[in-house]
C-alpha cells in the first residue's frame, strides 16, 4: 500500500486566499474521492502533513504542492521520490518588476538547486512547463500539466431578486467590465483602467489588493536634509513604486470600482451581472478567473499572451496587451454587440468543460504512480 505525503502547509499561512491555497484545498479533496472509487489507486493511503516535523520514512513519496522562489521551503535532503508542484516563474521572468535584493537571489538560488532534485515537477500549463524548464534548467521530459479547474459555485444563475440584492449590495452599473484578481504589474491593471475610462466604460475590480493600496504611502518620511531626501528618492524610484503610483491614480477615476475581497459564495453572482469579464495579462501561469468566468456564461476578452490562448483556446476576444487600442477595440466588440456577447457566452460555456478537479486528480495520481515505480527500478 503506498503511503504518500501531502505537505498541506499553504492552507495554515498567508497562501491560504491565494491560488496556491486554492489549488491545494481543491486539489487534496479531489484527491481523497479519488483514491476511494478508483480501482486503480484504492490501495494508495494520502495523509495530509501540516508541519515538516511530521514527515518520516514511511512514506514512500512526499508531494510539495507549492514552490516559492524566494523562501527556502524544499528540503535539503531528498530521501524519498519527491514531487513539486510549481504554477509559474513570472518573477523570475521579469526580474525587473519583480526586484527582490540579494538575500532573495541567494534563497532564488537555494531554491532551485532543490527543486532540480525532484523526481518529478507538476504545473498548470504548457506555457508554465517549458518555462519552468528554460528557467530552472530542468528536463522538460519530467514535467507534467495538470490543469486546474473553477468551483461549481461558478455556473449561470437566474435567480433576479438575488441578481438584484447583489446589484445594491455592491452599488454595481447595468452595465460593466469586470477584473477579478491581483494587481501585481504582470496582471496589466494600469492598461485596463485606462481603456475603460477612454471607452467610458464602468470597470468593477474584485480583489483585496486593489482595496488595500489605499494603504500604501508613497510620500517620503519627514526629511529635512536635502541630502538624505535624494538618497530617499534614490532608492525608491522603482518600478513597483511608479506601478503603484499610476495605479492609486487611476483608481480615484468615477468608473473604477473596487470591491474589496468578495467570497466564493458572493462571486458568481457578480460574474453572473458582468456585462465582459476581462483578463489582461502580459503573463499567467494559468489563469482561473478566466475559467470562473466562462463557466458563469460571461464573455470573456483576453490577453493573448502566456497561458491564456491556451486556456481559453479561442472561445473569447483576444487581444495584445501591450497595445491599448488592441484591447480597446476587443472590449468595444462585445459592448456594442449582444449577439456576439451571447455567442461567446455558449462558447465560454462548452469551453469551461474540459477544466475539471477529478481530471486534475488522476493525471496527479498517475505522476505519483510513475515517480513509484521508478523508485523500485
Amino acid at each position: 500500500m503506498p503511503k504518500i505525503a501531502i505537505d498541506i502547509s499553504p492552507l495554515n499561512d498567508g497562501n491560504k486566499l491565494r491560488g496556491v491555497g486554492y489549488y491545494t484545498k481543491n486539489l487534496v479533496e479531489a484527491l481523497q474521492n479519488e483514491v476511494k472509487i478508483n480501482p486503480e489507486y484504492q490501495e494508495y493511503k494520502i495523509s495530509l502533513i501540516s508541519n515538516k516535523s511530521e514527515l518520516s520514512d514511511d512514506f514512500d513519496l512526499i508531494h510539495y504542492p507549492y514552490f516559492n522562489p524566494f523562501k527556502l521551503t524544499l528540503p535539503f535532503i531528498k530521501k524519498k521520490p519527491t514531487i513539486i508542484s510549481i504554477h509559474d516563474v513570472i518573477e523570475r521572468q521579469f526580474k525587473k518588476h519583480f526586484p527582490v535584493g540579494i538575500k532573495g537571489e541567494i534563497k532564488w538560488r537555494i531554491q532551485k538547486f532543490l527543486a532540480r532534485q525532484a523526481d518529478y515537477i507538476i504545473t498548470i500549463s504548457h506555457y508554465s512547463k517549458f518555462t519552468i524548464s528554460t528557467t530552472l534548467k530542468y528536463p522538460v521530459d519530467q514535467i507534467y500539466v495538470t490543469y486546474l479547474a473553477a468551483s461549481a459555485n461558478f455556473h449561470k444563475i437566474n435567480n433576479q431578486k438575488k441578481l438584484a440584492e447583489i446589484t445594491k449590495k455592491y452599488h454595481l452599473p447595468p452595465k460593466f467590465i469586470l477584473y477579478v484578481g491581483d494587481i501585481n504589474w504582470n496582471k496589466n491593471i494600469a492598461n485596463l483602467c485606462k481603456a475603460c475610462i477612454k471607452l467610458n466604460y464602468p470597470l468593477v475590480i474584485s480583489g483585496k489588493q486593489a482595496q488595500d493600496i489605499d494603504k500604501l504611502t508613497l510620500q517620503p518620511p519627514s526629511i529635512t536634509r536635502p541630502l538624505d531626501l535624494l538618497r530617499h528618492l534614490f532608492k525608491h524610484q522603482s518600478p513597483q513604486l511608479t506601478h503603484v503610483s499610476e495605479l492609486k491614480i487611476l483608481f480615484s477615476h468615477p468608473l473604477i470600482h473596487r470591491l474589496g475581497f468578495v467570497s466564493d459564495e458572493k462571486l458568481p453572482f457578480i460574474y453572473n451581472l458582468a456585462t465582459i469579464y476581462c483578463q489582461p495579462s502580459f503573463a499567467e501561469g494559468f489563469g482561473i478567473p478566466a475559467v470562473e468566468a466562462m463557466q458563469c456564461g460571461t464573455p470573456v476578452v483576453y490577453s493573448q499572451e502566456t497561458s491564456l490562448t491556451e486556456v481559453l483556446d479561442y472561445n473569447g476576444l483576444m487581444f495584445n496587451p501591450y497595445d491599448q487600442s488592441s484591447l480597446e477595440a476587443a472590449l468595444n466588440q462585445f459592448w456594442t454587440n449582444r449577439k456576439l456577447r451571447q455567442k461567446y457566452s455558449f462558447l465560454g460555456l462548452k469551453r469551461s468543460q474540459i477544466f475539471n478537479w477529478k481530471y486534475t486528480a488522476i493525471q496527479t495520481l498517475a505522476v505519483y504512480q510513475l515517480a513509484l515505480i521508478n523508485d523500485q527500478k
